[in-house]
């Protein structure tokens, strides 16, 4: 065997074995379930950060590390996903935050192509929302395992098992408790273990702003001390394990089932549960389908693709991001890879590891973990790198189906460079849809957007990023379909409330007031050729 074949041989072994360490999860719910102070408190219970701030900070104290944007840290709220590596125990964790707005839904569905498994917040208080819902949904559909996290247990809300009743009744996943709060929902005293009836019973800390100390009490002695919530929580507890809630690892892997954990993720309550149930239980990054269906195996050369493209992370340079996931082989810093799309050579030598905004060089991942390819301007989300031959292509990313339309236009006109700039930017981060025609020009672009909140993130990116103000004229288009054939643009551009725009990747979409006029125009013209697009959630 050949020196080149050794090596080889060696790399895949040693992408096979780091493999076996990762573990890539994503945090989904609805707006306002703790997603950002989660991610928080995880870091922090790996000793990654030494204090935590909060999404809505007091005085003195730093915004979640995982909301960058100016935006998110102003609102509240995440409006991009971000990406966070650390060890813990002998795991490397790839935690993926996910935008928490339903207008970002686009954003969360690239992200969950990028991860092996997803832990699902739900507020004690609201139980499964409507986001909540779309969202297992996509993770059903993609095969992801779901771990649920039943978050703000120190504040008042309805009943565990009410709750645990609405993840069975409602989305068809069998509830299997690894812990149960001991006191009612805003008298939190901690949780019962599901295997020994042991209790952990937390102290609070300052604000929630370091880790919460625990205090762990066998069976008998917490039934002593603690009395009739300790009991009352043990009841519960063997009432859905007897209902079929028996914890079953194969049945979380296979989707059926989901391990349900409670706490409070802004006092730090129940978060170790959660890091350790994650490093002992998560699936392990497993071989990728390539676009013909085949698997690529851990120990083939370096495949990775772009899940994320991001501009300003770092105000000072104004550098462009792109998140890739590496599916197979070994990566190194400085290698030469080949873009799938274009066929083209992209350098890697501005690699990053990326904690939030925090950059570090990278010289090595493995399949499983999210490397930050820097100055990536001819990069696109849903490329493929890799590198060797054969060639590899993995399975594009769906464009959502756009519900809110608007003409954007300099405000000034001296700054039409600038425009056209920050619009090509936008589109290639999919930040909207960025839709032309003829007829309007490119001075006149759409943006496209699955929310209207998308808008503001655009209008407000293009005057501080690009320095250059947009107007941004809502079109009273609400329904859309893809033009099948070209030739039968005229038929859409010559009705009186429709019109035929092209998305960046080549599309042609019939734009229509609503369905009534879509269907008068089909009624009109019965050859007329238009297919539905993928809608959010799908």
């Amino acid at each position: 065997m050949s020196a080149r074949a050794d090596a080889a041989t060696s790399s895949g072994a040693d992408a096979a074995a780091q493999a076996a360490r990762r573990r890539s999860f994503a945090v989904i719910s609805h707006p306002d379930a703790g997603k950002s102070t989660l991610t928080e408190a995880l870091a922090l219970h790996a000793r990654v950060i030494s204090e935590a701030g909060a999404v809505h900070g007091k005085a003195g104290r730093q915004g979640v590390v995982s909301d960058w944007m100016e935006m998110e840290r102003a609102r509240g709220i995440s409006i991009t996903s971000a990406a966070l590596q650390f060890s813990y125990r002998d795991a490397v964790v790839n935690l993926l935050d996910t935008p928490g707005h339903a207008d970002f839904s686009e954003d969360t569905y690239r992200v969950l192509s990028a991860v092996d498994s997803a832990v699902m917040l739900l507020d004690a208080a609201k139980g499964l929302e409507p986001q909540t819902l779309k969202l297992f949904d996509v993770c059903r559909h993609r095969g992801i395992p779901v771990i649920t996290f039943i978050n703000k247990w120190d504040r008042p809300g309805r009943d565990a098992l009410a709750l645990c009743d609405e993840v069975s009744e409602r989305i068809g996943l069998t509830p299997m408790p690894l812990t149960w709060p001991v006191g009612v929902a805003g008298h939190f005293q901690g949780v019962v273990e599901a295997g020994d009836g042991s209790f952990t019973r937390y102290a609070r800390t300052a604000g929630g702003a370091t880790v919460a100390a625990e205090d762990r009490l066998p069976a008998q002695r917490a039934e002593a001390e603690v009395g009739a919530d300790y009991t009352a929580a043990v009841e519960e507890l063997e009432l859905v394990t007897a209902s079929g809630g028996e914890f079953d690892a194969d049945r979380y892997l296979a989707g059926s089932a989901t391990p349900v954990l409670f706490g409070a993720a802004v006092s730090n309550f129940g978060v170790r549960h959660l890091l350790d149930l994650l490093v002992e239980l998560a699936p392990r990054p497993l071989p990728r389908p390539d676009v013909a269906g085949a698997p690529r195996p851990l120990e083939a050369e370096f495949s990775a693709f772009v899940f994320k493209v991001q501009t300003g992370m770092d105000p000072a340079h104004r550098d462009q991001v792109a998140f890739a996931r590496v599916c197979s082989g070994v990566f190194e810093r400085g290698m030469v890879v080949t873009n799938a799309t274009t066929k083209r050579p992209f350098a890697t030598k501005y690699a990053h590891q990326v904690f939030g905004q925090e950059r570090s060089t990278v010289d090595t991942a493995y399949p499983g973990d999210v490397v930050g390819l820097v100055n990536a301007t001819a990069l696109r989300v849903g490329d493929t790198l890799y590198a060797g031959k054969p060639a590899v292509r993995f399975p594009g990313l769906p464009s959502f189906a756009p519900a809110h339309f608007a003409v954007a236009r300099p405000a000034d006109l001296s700054k039409a460079k600038q425009f056209r700039k920050g619009v090509e930017q936008l589109s290639s981060e999919g930040v909207v849809q960025v839709l032309t025609s003829d007829l309007r020009g490119d001075a006149a672009p759409v943006f496209a957007a699955v929310g209207p909140m998308q808008f503001e993130v655009a209008a407000h990116r293009m005057r501080h990023e690009f320095h250059s103000p947009v107007k941004l004229d809502r079109l009273p288009y609400s329904t859309v379909r893809r033009l099948a054939d070209p030739a039968q643009r005229a038929l859409v551009d010559a009705g009186r409330s429709s019109e035929v725009l092209t998305r960046a990747d080549g599309t042609d979409l019939a734009l229509f007031e609503d369905d009534i006029s879509m269907r008068v125009l089909q009624r009109r013209h019965p050859e007329l050729a238009l297919e539905p697009l993928v809608a959010a959630g799908d």
